[in-house]
């Protein structure tokens, strides 16, 4: 299989994106899961430019990497000034990366009007740059900038740049889309006319503007570049830079290109996650491949085509790049929707059950009156097996009292007081909290902590409210959807009501019947593991 060498740019061009800020500690993290993912390079900063990038650098200077080289980035030496005196140039050597990435100017126009000197200075300053790095030992990756607008404005000066970055010696060539909107066939076109006029191996570096950064990457690899340089998530200045998110698999499951170690491409999904995480922004649902609704399906027919064949309806199996099938549950669902949520659950049902009808026509009802399944799972599974008569009914409540009070001190205080019925045991206590829904939760894990400690390691991390019907202003029914976390995973419920609290309650309550679902599925699995353990000690 041949190789595509994937170059990562997140800790560098990535952190340009608005919004995104990474410490030292994060872009050491994030290397560390792109090392283990098994790209080719991982671009650290810039040096030069800042404490941090250097900081990054000593750290990284120091750690043993499995499959990635560390690139420290900078910029061709200033104008009339040598190579070697040159402080952006000393920076890439003293990061003590193994390989620097320098851009250059390779658009007439941006020569004259930005960089405010001679197109013959611009080719010495090329050159003595990559000259100077290659005379230290470094590998040198040359990124030629708006090398495409350049090429379209005045091909023979955008040649000349790129052969002068050859002609010292610079071991890969990247055409750069600086301004991201050049359009697929000049890509093509452009990148395979280089590919006849250089020896040294080419790479692509696209941003989004137009939305074609990875259509962009892909003909790119097509027209002989055999480096692509991107980011995870699509993160990057303006529109973002190429989604390698997109770019790795379909290079190496639908063009037979090696990205990754084979091995290692079903952790794409949960590397795209975590990166997400640790810079703070939420992935988007519908983002390809990686997000959660990216083989997500909600029609009945689709559904049920599914059932007999996924190829039906998916384009690849999730499971390859460590995403997974979810099947939706709403009013447009039909039988075969049914039938597949509950095969996950381990219920018995088919399309001739009478609860199948039955389900079906409660959860059209439900979601008239606001009731949306699709994000609250939890809740339906808890609906589904009240349907089918295996629903463990935990607590139930006898009654909750709310007191708000605003104090002389201009504070607020909520408390909530409740009282609830374990088995035989009737539980009544007190608890105030942050507002009335933080004051009911405080008091239902303090009422029933004695009995399911295991709540104390739950805790709600999201909380959203819609209005549903906006003309009916205070008096408007809300839907609340409650995300609930463990150690382990994370589950969402939700309620519908007139009332905020009862709303709230309804979702609360179904976050805690399904946290202690998910401790009943753990101690059975628990107790199977120990039976066949037992087993096969006796064998």
């Amino acid at each position: 299989m041949e190789r595509v060498f994937i170059y990562d740019t997140t800790l560098r061009d990535g952190t340009q994106g608005e919004g995104i800020s990474l410490s030292v500690e994060d872009k050491v993290k994030i290397a560390v899961r792109l090392d283990q993912l098994g790209v080719a390079y991982i671009e650290g900063g810039w040096p030069a430019s800042n404490p941090k990038d250097m900081d990054f650098f000593l750290r990284a200077k120091e750690m043993k990497w499995q499959k990635a080289k560390i690139s420290a980035f900078g910029s061709t030496c200033r104008p009339g000034t040598v190579a070697s005196e040159d402080s952006n140039l000393q920076g890439l050597v003293q990061s003590g990366a193994p390989v620097a990435t320098i851009f250059g100017k390779t658009w007439d126009y941006h020569v004259t009007a930005a960089l405010r000197t001679t197109l013959e200075e611009n080719l010495r300053i090329i050159y003595d740059s990559v000259h100077f790095l290659k005379e230290q030992g470094l590998e040198v990756v040359f990124d030629a900038e708006h090398f495409f607008d350049g090429y379209k404005a005045n091909p023979n000066y955008a040649k000349e740049a790129v052969l002068k970055a050859e002609q010292a010696g610079a071991d890969w060539i990247v055409l750069c889309d600086t301004n991201g909107g050049t359009l697929p066939q000049e890509i093509l076109s452009i990148t395979q006319e280089m590919g006849f006029i250089l020896r040294a191996p080419l790479g692509i570096h696209a941003h989004n503007d137009s939305d074609l950064a990875v259509a962009n990457s892909i003909i790119s690899v097509l027209g002989g570049a055999r480096q692509v340089q991107g980011t995870i998530n699509g993160y990057g200045e303006r529109s973002g830079n190429a989604n390698l998110c997109s770019i790795i698999p379909n290079l190496q499951v639908k063009m037979n290109l090696e990205c990754l170690p084979a091995d290692n491409l079903k952790q794409l999904t949960e590397s795209a996650h975590y990166v997400a995480e640790i810079a703070n922004v939420s992935l988007r649902n519908d983002m390809p491949f990686v997000g959660h609704s990216a083989f997500a399906h909600k029609g009945g027919m689709h559904v049920s085509a599914l059932l007999k064949d996924p190829s039906t309806y998916e384009h690849m199996q999730p499971e390859v790049i460590g995403n997974q099938r979810r099947v939706l549950v709403s009013e447009l669902s039909g039988a075969s929707n049914l039938i597949y949520k509950a095969k996950e659950l381990g219920l018995d049902i088919n399309k001739q059950n009478k609860e199948t009808k039955e389900i079906i026509d409660s959860l059209k009802k439900l979601e008239h009156q606001g009731y949306q399944f699709e994000g609250a799972e939890a809740s339906f599974e808890l609906l589904l097996r009240r349907a089918f008569g295996e629903e463990k009914i935990p607590f139930v409540l006898d009654s909750i009292r709310l007191i708000i009070e605003k104090r002389s001190d201009g504070d607020f205080t909520s408390e909530a007081m409740i009282k609830v019925r374990v088995d035989d045991q009737v539980i009544h206590t007190a608890a105030e909290g942050n507002g009335p829904v933080n004051a009911v939760d405080n008091a239902l894990r303090k009422a029933l902590g004695s009995h399911y400690g295991f709540l104390q390691d739950c805790h709600l991390s999201d909380y959203k409210v819609r209005v549903l019907d906006e003309k009916d202003a205070t008096a408007a029914k809300v839907r609340v959807l409650i995300e609930t976390r463990d150690s382990q995973d994370a589950w969402s419920t939700v309620g519908v009501s007139t009332n905020i609290i009862e709303a709230s309650w309804q979702a609360l309550i179904d976050s805690f019947r399904y946290g202690l679902l998910k401790q009943e599925k753990a101690k059975e699995i628990l107790k199977v593991a120990e039976s066949r353990e037992e087993s096969s000690q006796k064998a």
